[in-house]
C-alpha cells in the first residue's frame, strides 16, 4: 500500500512517512493511493472478531507487511487497547425496540479519540525505537483531542507533545484532564482564539519545511491518515454486532464536528 497528496502533487509514499507528516508538501491531505474494497465473503468472515482484531483486518490493508510484520502489529494493537476499562473495548447497549447506542468512551480520557490515538502512539513509538529518532507533536485540541493525545505519549522518551488549547474554549473537565498529566515530555499552552482560529498558526507552523525538520514536527490531529484508519474498526465492529446477517442494512447516526468521525465510513466500504 503507497500514499498520496489529496491534491496529487505526490505519491508512492509508504505508511511510516504518511503517519509522521503533517500536510502534504502541496498543502493536501495524505490517502491511500487505491481503497480496498471488502467482498461480502471477506465481511462475513470477519462478523465474529474482536474489536482488536477488526483494528489488526483493518490496519492490515493499509500498512505492509514489509513495514510492520503481523506478529508485531497484532502485539502493538493488543498492548495498546489494553488500556481500556471493557474487555470489548466498545459496547453497545439497547435504548428501546430497535435504537442502540454504540459506547466509545471506555478509553482512558472517556472520549472515542483515545480509540485511534492510542494505537497511533504505539505505532509512532514503535517506529522510533527502530530509528532512535526523537520528533515533537504539535496538537490543538477544543478538548478531547488534548488529552488522548497526551495520554497516548505521555512518558515516551523519543516524543515530545505540545497541546495548544483555546482558553475558555474548553470545559473544566477537559482542561482539568490536559493539565493536570505531569510529564517531562509533555507541554501544555492556553493561547487566546477558538479552535477553529487555532487551526491557522498551526497550519502555518506545518507548511514551514524548515520548522517541520528542524523539530520533526508532525500532527496527530484529523489529519493524521493513521488516525482515521483506526477508527474505521469501530464501524464494522458496530455493524457486525447490530445487523441480524451479515449484507443487511443498518443506519448508523454519527454525531460529528469536522468529520474526523465519519471520514473514515467511505474509505472502505
Amino acid at each position: 500500500m503507497k500514499y498520496c497528496s489529496s491534491r496529487g502533487l505526490e505519491s508512492g509514499l509508504s505508511f511510516r512517512d504518511v503517519l509522521f507528516a503533517g500536510y502534504a508538501k502541496d498543502g493536501g491531505l495524505y490517502v491511500p493511493e487505491e481503497f480496498p474494497k471488502l467482498t461480502l465473503d471477506e465481511l462475513k468472515s470477519m462478523a465474529h472478531t474482536s474489536y482488536p482484531g477488526l483494528v489488526f483486518e483493518m490496519a492490515r490493508k493499509f500498512i505492509s507487511e514489509q513495514e510492520i510484520s503481523s506478529v508485531q502489529l497484532k502485539d502493538l494493537i493488543d498492548n495498546n487497547i489494553k488500556k481500556f476499562t471493557t474487555p470489548e473495548v466498545v459496547e453497545i447497549k439497547q435504548l428501546n425496540g430497535e435504537l442502540n447506542i454504540v459506547e466509545l468512551f471506555h478509553g482512558p480520557t472517556l472520549a472515542f479519540k483515545d480509540l485511534a490515538l492510542s494505537v497511533v502512539g504505539g505505532l509512532l513509538n514503535f517506529y522510533l525505537k527502530e530509528s532512535q529518532q526523537k520528533i515533537t507533536i504539535l496538537v490543538g485540541t477544543s478538548g478531547d483531542t488534548g488529552s488522548s493525545a497526551l495520554m497516548s505519549v505521555r512518558g515516551e522518551e523519543h516524543t515530545d507533545i505540545v497541546v495548544l488549547l483555546p482558553h475558555g474554549r474548553c470545559t473544566r473537565i477537559q482542561e482539568l484532564q490536559m493539565t493536570t498529566i505531569i510529564d517531562d515530555n509533555v507541554h501544555i499552552y492556553r493561547v487566546e482564539g477558538n479552535s477553529d482560529e487555532l487551526d491557522e498558526p498551526i497550519k502555518k507552523c506545518f507548511q514551514d519545511e524548515s520548522l517541520v525538520a528542524d523539530h520533526n514536527l508532525i500532527s496527530i490531529n484529523s489529519i493524521n491518515w493513521g488516525r482515521v484508519m483506526v477508527q474505521i474498526a469501530h464501524y464494522f465492529y458496530s455493524y457486525f454486532r447490530l445487523c441480524g446477517e451479515v449484507g443487511e442494512v443498518v443506519q448508523l447516526l454519527v454525531p460529528t464536528g469536522a468529520a474526523g468521525n465519519i471520514t473514515e465510513t467511505l474509505t472502505i466500504i
